[in-house]
């Protein structure tokens, strides 16, 4: 039987001592070789198709080369493509993510922490973050992606959810509509709380007028919230704008209960344009996000926040699109 390759097989291939082949293929101290020398040591180590001991490198340096990834809703069609973002970006330091789902339970979520920190894992990706979380207590690296908190202590990426709205609102006031509603995410989370905001403003900003009834909170990111939100709605609104696509459909089923043809009777935008928004009937308009480009810029903040971990916190805004498809018309159309 074959053995299999060794460090001293790469770095003989490569033409360089075994230290530094070993310091070349671990994500932790590549940055100490050069550039040009650390491609041939991967090339080498790829054609002889060597693997690492992770195992006894982590005995070693205490490190894993494994990032937790924990997400709220596996079911929201959001998070897949970032998560593939994240994953790609770690992968190309020679990292790989561990990955969990809370369902938006604390509880879980906590236990997750848990377990992960217990695989030496380290750093983290949230997708779970809430406005009034702490800084986590044993400052274990840690990077929020969609949602952020409201201190700046915690590096985040998210998406410029202000332009979003604002676009959202101007699109409705140029087709005529002035009793545009809001069906807002919950305001425990910024991405919740972000759009609404951005909502009151940018009415504001057209002149136009928030009425009260026109404005509801879904308990959560879901269709089924979204739609429980949406029925409560003051009935002379003749546009929407949802706090998220899987609101915006909850939407839809509440329009379609009351008789209400959308986007004859009620205009209505999403915001993401998760996958299959255009196979919606109507197709949603949304504001569309840079999904997969957010999940590899939170990995590369890890990354950075790995290396040096007292460097002050970034805070990340991805640009958006307002894609305008059959959910939207002229008022009175």
């Amino acid at each position: 039987m074959e053995k299999p390759p060794t460090i001293k097989d790469v770095a003989s291939l490569a033409k360089v001592h075994a230290a530094t082949a070993s310091r070349a293929l671990n994500p932790q101290t590549r940055g100490k070789v050069s550039t040009r020398t650390a491609n041939r040591v991967l090339e080498a180590a790829k054609s002889l198709g060597y693997a690492p001991n992770s195992a006894a490198r982590s005995l070693r340096t205490k490190t894993s080369s494994v990032a937790g990834v924990i997400i709220p809703d596996l079911r929201n069609p959001v998070f897949p493509p970032i998560v593939r973002g994240i994953e790609d970006g770690l992968r190309e330091a020679g990292y790989m993510a561990l990955m969990g789902n809370t369902d938006g339970d604390e509880e879980r979520e906590r236990e997750l922490l848990l377990a992960m920190r217990g695989r030496q894992t380290d750093g983290f990706i949230l997708a779970t973050g809430r406005r009034n979380d702490p800084t986590p207590a044993d400052h274990v690296p840690t990077v929020l992606v969609n949602r952020r908190t409201d201190s700046s202590d915690i590096p985040s990426v998210t998406n410029d959810n202000n332009a979003g709205v604002y676009s959202a609102v101007q699109l409705l006031a140029s087709l005529g509509h002035t009793r545009i509603g809001h069906v807002a995410g919950p305001q425990e989370l910024s991405t919740g709380w972000e759009r609404y905001r951005a909502f009151v403003d940018a009415m504001a900003s057209h002149g136009l007028e928030v009425d009260p009834g026109r404005v509801v909170f879904s308990t959560a990111f879901t269709e089924e919230a979204g739609y429980r939100a949406a029925v409560e709605l003051q009935r002379d609104v003749t546009a929407v704008i949802a706090g998220n696509d899987l609101i915006a459909l909850g939407c839809y089923s509440a329009l379609d209960e009351h008789g209400l043809s959308c986007p004859d009777d009620v205009s209505v935008v999403g915001f993401n344009d998760m996958p299959f928004a255009d196979k919606q009937r109507p197709g949603l308009t949304t504001i569309r996000i840079p999904h997969y480009e957010m999940g590899l810029e939170a990995a590369r903040l890890l990354l950075e926040r790995i290396a040096n971990p007292t460097t002050p916190a970034k805070r990340v805004i991805l640009p958006v699109e307002l894609i305008r498809r059959g959910s939207v018309a002229p008022k009175g159309s």
